[in-house]
């Protein structure tokens, strides 16, 4: 469903088209990434980025709130083709700067729109080709291009609102309500008690960058959250800078070195998830000190086993320091109301608070909220199936990159930008203009799923919006495995002339 599709400007049939070869939808870190593949790998290939926002950066330009930084580690999050030489956990604005710097070292600038918001793709068999209708942001003028592919680089999430449950009373509470995404300028939290609901890494990233100037901050969970805590540095790669080894040589080390020991960690939750959280809990254990086994029972040990939903890194367990500190305490209760100075609890317990800050996650965003017709007729997306997570069936000529929960983001921006790139020459030598992915015989008595396993991966953003998300298969062609240590051989071993590739 396109929820702003009655958001469109006037157009006008003598209204200019540009057209371009491909078409990627985000100046994010996926779209970026994606943009240097497509140079890098197909020069000459016309192509142009539409961004929603003012400027580049996805993720680290929508988000403001105090502490914003990375919950992965920069070696893997980072692209594979520039080294990162900085702590691995990073802030937004050094996030921003090093995408600043692929984009002007490798003259992107130039291919990028900014203020423009697309409502509308169209396909249209005729000319196999997509019309894309947009409005400037900036000064309400509509813009139309066409283009040949369409590559999806829109992210997963909403970004012009989170999401913020509707609890009783909320109206009358006479303090202040913020969602983390659309963090006021005004908002001055010296001196003031504040109620963080959520304990993902928004507000364990949130929670310790506001601690020292609340007068009091309490992190409100529903139930507990996995954390993991450990130095915001990389021992191997300080070593290898002693030993003034490359960047480009540390980079390539350090990351394989993190995708090695991630890879163990994630099958260590499922092979054996007890000693996963024993280490897990020790780390904070060691982060509270003596006496805190009681604390750590109630406030931080799941009822699901590590990884059914992400686990957040802590760097130097700040989120922690605050608890131990007094700074900061944790809740674990259900919310009953909201009232004029506070919170009101199932437990009947009541929380006073100025500020409540909801940190209670995204809205899915279904291919960035853009209402879609194939050759005139409305397309469900929830109706057709996934081919590997990125392609879709009776959807021509149309790549989405929706990376890892368990790696970093950017991993799979790589691989599919290296599929995509690959499917385009394939397409040029076999003088094909349109590429669809179908079911083949084989596969027509196939179940289908839902898009996520809920048993292997269960975050409430995903389980909320399931029923808009394609379907998968029982098949690897058909699924979108979240394992890239499996993608990483499996994409570039991809047959592009097998039968689930129909070419016209």
């Amino acid at each position: 469903m396109n929820v702003l599709a009655t958001h469109r400007p006037a157009s006008s049939s003598s209204q200019a088209v540009e057209h371009f070869e491909v078409l990627i939808v985000g100046a994010g870190i996926s779209g970026i990434g994606s943009a240097f593949h497509l140079k890098a790998q197909l020069p000459g290939t016309t192509f142009v980025i539409l961004e929603t926002q003012e400027s580049f950066g996805g993720t680290w330009l929508t988000h403001r709130y105090p502490g914003i930084r990375s919950d992965s580690d920069l070696h893997t999050f980072g692209y594979r083709f520039k080294a990162w030489t900085s702590a691995p956990i990073a802030t937004a604005e050094e996030i921003r700067s090093y995408m600043g710097e692929v984009i002007a070292e490798n003259e992107l600038e130039q291919h990028i729109r900014y203020h423009h918001k697309i409502y509308s793709a169209s396909w249209s068999s005729k000319t196999n080709q997509w019309t894309i209708e947009a409005v400037r942001t900036d000064t309400g003028e509509p813009a139309r291009f066409t283009a040949n592919f369409l590559w999806m680089c829109q992210g997963y999430y909403r970004h012009s609102e989170g999401y913020t449950p509707q609890w009783q009373g909320m109206e009358t509470f006479k303090g202040r309500i913020v969602h983390p995404q659309r963090w006021p300028d005004d908002l001055e939290t010296q001196g003031k008690n504040v109620v963080v609901i959520g304990s993902g890494a928004t507000a364990a990233t949130l929670i310790p960058a506001i601690a020292d100037k609340c007068g009091h901050v309490i992190m409100l969970q529903r139930s507990p959250t996995y954390f993991r805590t450990g130095r915001n540095a990389i021992e191997l790669a300080e070593t290898l800078r002693q030993l003034q080894i490359s960047e480009e040589w540390i980079h390539e080390i350090v990351r394989r070195k993190i995708l090695f020991e991630q890879d163990m960690f994630t099958r260590r939750s499922f092979t054996e998830p007890e000693k996963v959280k024993e280490e897990l809990l020790g780390g904070i254990r060691a982060a509270l000190g003596p006496g805190s086994d009681a604390e750590i029972e109630q406030h931080f040990t799941p009822s699901y086993r590590p990884w059914r939903q992400r686990i957040a890194f802590v760097p130097d367990a700040d989120l922690f320091q605050a608890v131990k500190s007094g700074k900061a305490s944790v809740v674990t209760d259900e919310i009953d109301r909201f009232t004029e100075t506070g919170i009101r609890l199932k437990s009947g317990k009541t929380l006073a608070a100025d500020i409540i800050i909801t940190a209670t996650g995204f809205n899915l965003n279904v291919l960035g909220d853009i209402g879609f017709t194939i050759d005139g007729k409305p397309l469900d997306f929830a109706q057709t199936v996934t081919y590997r997570g990125m392609m879709f069936t009776g959807v021509p000529n149309m790549v989405w990159v929706f990376g890892y929960f368990r790696a970093s983001w950017t991993l799979r921006t790589d691989l599919v930008a290296d599929f995509v790139c690959r499917l385009l020459a394939h397409m040029k030598k076999r003088g094909a203009k349109k590429v669809v992915t179908e079911l083949r015989p084989e596969d027509q008595d196939m179940p289908l799923l839902s898009w996520i396993d809920p048993e292997n991966f269960n975050p409430g953003y995903l389980m909320r919006d399931m029923h808009l998300m394609p379907k998968r298969g029982n098949k690897p062609e058909w699924q979108h495995s979240q394992d890239y240590w499996a993608e990483k051989d499996e994409f570039p071993a991809i047959d592009l002339d097998d039968a689930a590739f129909v070419y016209d």
